[in-house]
């Protein structure tokens, strides 16, 4: 049977992750997945297919096999240059045993892991069906969902499954800190007005409570939310750590405001969606995280200041951004 390949990216030229030219390699594969993933015993590989890859760093391969049923089953294998990620792993497990298996009664769950081949320095998962919230952002009638993806951070915050490492409001500031200078050394021009947001940053960082701490997701935003019709799924629980359960919602609605700014032209076009999620938030928690919530609101949109400019489709943003974080630490004389 003849198995379709793709790598775009031509993923097999990096040295350091030499065996993904085995990981693309039908035959190697069908004898790993044999040997390793009980899920997939006697199904036919069909489709293998590189669908992200950052050089040196990861890559993110899926596999399409077909079953004695006729049933497609889609895997997605995360390989790690610097180690197979043993830990991402066993929190996917621990939260699929926990509750958030595919026929959890809330509706929320995570990808079934399904195994790891260590040669391959790669941990897998189930693909699931279905759309990222973004795509329904801009969609009418649907703040309902900005409802539900504050049940999903609730219940990720209710687990108690102990985190590894931890991020403190200090952390956040120890990355803008490293960020808005290389801003400024390509664009000298707005120098002193970064400089002026770094300091309201942090200032502002300083000023904010950190409330009790609990397992965040630290990722969280609509790319991360996979919505198949009444179930959601959260994704990507690589930097999964202790912190304030406000850096979820923070970091959610800056990059709503960010992609309403971008999108739109508007950062507030979306503002529905963020009342939403706030509210069902702070209903399910309390009232004193309300603060904390704007503070890291803007402090992603300061983030994002940098990564405007790493990519050339969203540079044309850069500027709405510094004046849009300007407002909202209110800096005077914003241009």
């Amino acid at each position: 049977m003849t198995v379709f390949i793709s790598d775009r990216f031509n993923s097999v030229t990096d040295s350091k992750m030499p065996f993904l030219s085995a990981a693309l390699d039908p035959v190697e594969v069908q004898q790993r997945f044999t040997q390793y993933l009980p899920i997939v015993q006697n199904a036919q590989l069909q489709k293998i297919q590189v669908i992200r890859h950052k050089p040196g760093r990861r890559c993110l391969i899926e596999y399409e096999l077909l079953n004695n049923y006729g049933q497609t089953i889609t895997l997605i294998g995360k390989i790690r240059a610097k180690g197979t990620d043993f830990n991402s792993y066993e929190l996917q497990k621990s939260l699929w045993q926990k509750g958030f298996a595919d026929d959890s009664a809330d509706g929320i769950s995570v990808p079934q892991p399904v195994g790891i081949i260590p040669e391959w320095q790669m941990w897998l998962q189930r693909k699931v069906q279905g759309a990222i919230a973004t795509q329904f952002l801009t969609q009418t009638n649907t703040s309902f969902l900005a409802k539900r993806i504050a049940e999903v951070a609730h219940k990720l915050h209710q687990t108690n499954i102990p985190p590894r490492r931890s991020h403190t409001v200090s952390d956040e500031l120890r990355i803008l800190n490293e960020r808005i200078p290389l801003v400024m050394q390509e664009y000298p021009e707005w120098k002193e007005r970064l400089e002026q947001i770094l300091a309201a940053s942090n200032y502002l960082g300083k000023n904010t409570l950190e409330q009790k701490h609990c397992g965040i997701h630290r990722d969280f935003y609509p790319d991360q939310m996979i919505i198949n019709g009444s179930r959601l799924y959260i994704i990507d629980l690589d930097l999964y750590c202790e912190g304030n359960p406000a850096i979820d919602i923070g970091n959610f609605i800056g990059h709503i405001k960010e992609y309403s700014l971008r999108i739109l032209g508007n950062s507030e076009a979306l503002s529905d969606w963020e009342t939403a999620l706030t509210e069902k938030f702070i209903q399910l928690t309390s009232e004193e995280l309300k603060t904390s919530i704007e503070s890291y609101i803007t402090l992603t949109l300061v983030r994002h200041i940098h990564i405007s400019t790493q990519f050339l489709e969203r540079r044309f943003s850069t500027k709405a951004l510094l004046n849009l974080c300007e407002q909202r630490l209110h800096i005077r004389n914003a241009s």
